[in-house]
């Protein structure tokens, strides 16, 4: 006896993949990336890693210790990633629009930050 795999999900099928890559611009884009960050601790991880991320980056510029750079740009991936595989069952958006879902992030935490976005 054979089984078939499982269909995709719909964000995750090829038709879904070439619409995210057809969205000419951040402001088409952005919906859809809070659309793959309805978790609310996917959220908050996201925020976690993004924080970690900044304080990386201070550090890096107030010791010129420049490995923290690489540092902090793991733990924003790592956070969010934990946040898409484990929480939100996602591949994360970074796959499809890379330079958008970085811009999504921060807008993102910003929206966070000012209540826009519940934490």
């Amino acid at each position: 006896m054979s089984t078939s795999p499982l269909p995709h999900a719909p964000e995750e099928s090829d038709a879904g993949v070439d619409r995210v890559k057809a969205m000419r611009s951040f402001a088409e884009f952005y919906p859809f990336y809070l659309g793959e960050h309805r978790n609310r601790t996917c959220r908050r991880l996201h925020f976690v890693g993004s924080t970690l991320g900044l304080l990386c980056l201070a550090y890096a510029l107030v010791t010129q210790t420049w490995s923290f750079l690489l540092i902090g740009l793991l733990c924003g991936y790592a956070f969010a990633w934990i946040g898409h595989f484990g929480f939100e069952k996602n591949k994360p958006a970074s796959f499809k629009r890379p330079l958008y879902s970085f811009m999504g992030d921060w807008v993102m935490y910003k929206d966070i930050w000012v209540g826009k976005i519940r934490f």
